[in-house]
């Protein structure tokens, strides 16, 4: 029948898995085109079958896309003889095999009919050897989309199969995807040659992966699931059960404005551990921000709000849509650029959300003052409202001082010395100084420098109270000199 595509799943390897349906449809074929010979099934086909393979195309062409756009004209093209074609491919034809799914498409456009013949994929055969049921939240993975990506796509809850882990080069970019989310050392199997005599699993740490010598075409990744529940999935299951009504009473009391001091709370308590370089205490802190990122979230879900889902896809859109540098085709010459690109972007934006949202609309008002104000500069500076140079902006923090000694109101004296602080956010600006965080730091340590002081009063039997200002201060003097 003119017209017609037939598409034949070869199994996982032994020619013994070959189906009856499928050993069948290749019987009566007079010649098969396969897309790779290098598959065991093949040994097995019928006799007197023509066998034609599109392994020259991976020598010919630079890349797989390429390759598989050639392998699917030449099946269209050959579909229109009387007798069609007979295309076979190692295992299930939906599994893993991106010429099938290309084909199906194409053979719509042009009005073609195809039928697809299943066969036993890579995915049985491996659960059998590893002894695991795919219903147990198994995820498939395709081993060249993890190579070529940043960070697994999948739940560490959960068992992973990672197909096509065909050579040392793609098992090393998969190993450092993978490392992203599982400890270097998470125990892995890497299961060579399923479904054929030489079948065997090689047990094996995650970073040695691409240092095994008995990786080839027919080799496939098993990661197991980490130890420890992990994923983001996982913990919006628990904080759900909170809220749920055989959860906790506390929990589900909580709003969006009962909670409003504990997200402030934690937000300062991370920068407190992001200050003191402690990151055993940022990892918990950032546990304890993201719980009451996922309470808002879940209430928003109860009230038919918003989910998280939302909130995901809302941050990811925005984004992908303001780094037209990494996700799209503009150039950026350095970082400068990439500011401005992202105001124009933004004032974009405003201007779509309509009229009134200004420069400085977005910039929140809960901010602390000072990183409020340094916001703000920020912000104008993008569209060249700054100084030319760095000496204005100190003889403005002169100026501002000079200001506040000659204020003699008290309501004058607060608006003064309030141009006098944004005068000097703005030189902190200019000497790439974060002046929330220089401050905290001073802060923590003048309390340490007065600890000490308090410290070396006691240990001469003295209060601070009975103490005169010139002595204090010889103490506050040795504590600076004792930093180290």
């Amino acid at each position: 029948m003119a017209g017609k595509i037939t598409v034949v799943g070869l199994g996982s390897g032994d020619p013994k898995l070959i189906t009856r349906e499928a050993w069948e449809v290749l019987s009566d074929a007079r010649e098969v085109y396969l897309r790779t010979g290098d598959h065991p099934g093949v040994t097995g086909l019928p006799r007197g079958l023509k066998v034609k393979t599109f392994d020259h195309l991976y020598q010919e062409l630079d890349d797989f896309e390429a390759v598989y756009q050639a392998i699917v004209a030449k099946l269209i093209e050959l579909a229109d003889r009387p007798e069609g074609v007979v295309y076979a491919v190692p295992g299930d034809p939906t599994a893993g095999e991106a010429t099938v799914l290309a084909l199906k498409q194409e053979a719509d456009e042009v009005g073609l009919s195809m039928r697809v013949v299943h066969g036993v994929s890579f995915i049985e055969t491996c659960l059998a050897m590893i002894g695991i049921d795919a219903l147990d939240g198994l995820h498939i993975a395709d081993a060249l989309a993890l190579a070529g990506g940043h960070h697994p796509s999948f739940s560490p809850d959960s068992p992973v199969l990672i197909g096509q882990l065909y050579s040392s080069m793609v098992a090393a970019d998969v190993k450092l995807t993978l490392m992203n989310q599982y400890p270097e050392d998470h125990p892995v199997k890497l299961i060579h040659a399923a479904g054929t005599p030489r079948a065997e699993i090689e047990t094996l740490l995650l970073h040695e992966i691409d240092r095994s010598l008995k990786i080839g075409s027919l080799t496939t990744l098993y990661v197991p699931e980490l130890p420890i529940k992990s994923a983001f999935e996982s913990f919006q299951e628990t904080v759900a059960h909170l809220r749920a009504p055989d959860g906790c009473p506390w929990d589900r009391k909580q709003t969006h404005k009962t909670l409003r001091t504990h997200l402030l709370e934690e937000s300062y308590e991370t920068l407190q551990a992001i200050d003191a370089d402690e990151m055993a205490a940022l990892r918990e802190e950032l546990g304890d921000l993201l719980l009451q990122i996922v309470l808002h979230a879940q209430i928003a879900t109860e009230q038919g709000e918003f989910t998280m889902a939302d909130v995901i896809a809302s941050i990811q859109e925005k984004i992908v849509r303001r780094h037209p540098h990494v996700f799209g085709g503009v150039r950026v010459a350095d970082v400068e650029h990439v500011l401005h690109n992202w105001e124009t972007l933004k004032a974009a934006e405003r201007e779509h959300e309509g009229e009134g949202k200004g420069l400085l609309d977005g910039v929140p008002l809960g901010l602390p003052a000072l990183s409020q104000a340094a916001e703000i500069q920020e912000r104008v500076k993008r569209v060249g409202f700054d100084w030319p140079e760095m000496e204005g902006v100190l003889a403005k923090v002169i100026e501002e001082l000079e200001e506040v000694g000659q204020a003699t109101e008290p309501v004058t004296q607060t608006a003064e010395m309030g141009d006098l602080l944004f005068a000097v956010v703005n030189y902190a600006r200019w000497l790439g100084v974060d002046p929330e965080a220089a401050l905290r730091e001073a802060n923590l340590r003048f309390r340490h420098r007065f600890g000490k002081l308090e410290m070396a009063a006691k240990a001469e039997g003295r209060e601070l109270t009975g103490m005169s200002l010139e002595e204090m201060d010889t103490l506050w003097e040795a504590a600076k000199d004792n930093e180290g």
